[in-house]
């Protein structure tokens, strides 16, 4: 019998080197890219991008950890982290940043956070200092 207290285990999805998808991915669990991905990723979980990973599309995710390449634009509601074989060719959307010297990274960047009534902080701090 299960206790009400357990959670079940969360899936992790993997798309192996040498595969090559086309299509949009939409997931609740984590996902590990080594092979390439043609179309957009939404997961409530991690994406993480192995060095062989492709995804050409957008990559929307609680937290990501990139060591390939992305061609498109990446949102990350938490931690995005740019490891030093990572490339990104788009724009970046995160909460937080982590980027590994050597790594290249080609658009814009927005860093967001929730404010205490729920909305979005865009720009807000610049804003104050401008005045």
């Amino acid at each position: 019998m299960a206790k009400n207290n357990e959670t079940e285990p969360v899936a992790i999805n993997l798309i192996s080197n040498g595969t090559e998808i086309s299509g949009d991915v939409k997931s609740t669990g984590d996902i590990r890219i080594d092979g390439t991905l043609t179309g957009n990723l939404n997961t409530k979980g991690k994406v993480v991008i192995g060095p062989t990973g492709k995804v050409n599309g957008e990559v929307i995710c609680k937290n990501s950890e990139v060591s390939g390449t992305i061609e498109g634009k990446i949102i990350v509601s938490q931690l995005l982290i740019l490891k030093i074989s990572s490339r990104i060719n788009g724009d970046i959307e995160t909460l937080k940043l982590s980027i590994e010297p050597g790594a290249l990274f080609s658009g814009n960047c927005k860093m967001n956070g929730i404010d205490n009534n729920g909305g979005r902080t865009y720009g807000k701090e610049s804003e104050k200092a401008g005045k």
